[in-house]
């Protein structure tokens, strides 16, 4: 594995755990679509795909090759700021 990314927004605030191999992590925080409630569901999943959809956009845009690491990790935290719901 190359990158580890977390969305689960209960463990925001939790460490990650080690990964073999040292891969680059970052969180990417979606508010839990399953904990709308349920005259909502269908609305918040929706909207919590949307979100995903636009980040793994942003990542597969980057130039991976050409960033040192400090940047591309920069990059991916940002990325995981774009599009937050509840924004």
């Amino acid at each position: 594995m190359d990158f580890v990314i977390t969305v689960c927004e209960a463990t925001a605030a939790e460490t990650c755990p080690v990964w073999p191999g040292g891969p680059m992590t970052t969180k990417w925080s979606v508010e839990d679509p399953a904990a709308a409630p349920e005259a909502r569901q269908a609305r918040a999943f929706r909207n919590a795909f949307l979100v995903l959809e636009a980040r793994v956009k942003l990542f597969t845009a980057l130039r991976v090759e050409t960033l040192d690491a400090l940047v591309l990790k920069r990059s991916l935290d940002d990325i995981g700021d774009q599009g937050e719901t509840g924004s």
